[in-house]
């Protein structure tokens, strides 16, 4: 398994432990990777900056996806869908030079794909699309060019 899948996994597991019954990231970290020693460094660094930068921009992610989530109420959604929306977004918005918008997009589908119902993938897949054809990042820019030929 790639690290960066890896990592998108342990994330995952830890947005789900920190949504559930913790507000302190650095005993949720210490706890999560005592239980996961055998994770390589740079797998526990990119998950860590993933979980960090989640629980930073929580409120501007939720209102992102729950903009995108036609009839759908943020809470009402699967945790495990929820938390993958999240980190998928907190990447397309967050950190587009680094991680390719389709990289984020498919990583977070096969991850639903893996730990939620049947039909998580095309959900998450239909909300990250549009968030990525229409969000731009906080600093104004767009996270990419709209699709369509070029005028």
């Amino acid at each position: 398994m790639r690290k960066r899948t890896r990592a998108r996994e342990f994330a995952l597991q830890l947005l789900y432990q920190y949504e559930m019954n913790e507000n302190d990231l650095p005993g949720l970290f210490a706890r999560f990777w005592e239980e996961n020693a055998e994770a390589e460094s740079e797998v526990r660094d990119y998950a860590e900056r993933l979980v960090q930068g989640t629980v930073e921009n929580l409120k501007p992610l939720d209102e992102t996806i729950t903009r995108y989530a036609e009839n759908w109420q943020l809470h009402r959604m699967a945790v495990i869908d929820r938390n993958i929306l999240r980190f998928a977004a907190y990447e397309l918005l967050y950190m587009p030079e680094e991680i390719p918008p389709k990289v984020a997009i498919n990583e977070a589908v096969n991850i639903a794909k893996k730990f939620s119902q049947e039909e998580a993938g095309k959900f998450v897949n239909g909300i990250l699309d549009k968030i990525n054809h229409t969000e731009r990042k906080p600093d104004g820019t767009e996270t990419q060019k709209p699709k369509g030929p070029v005028p």
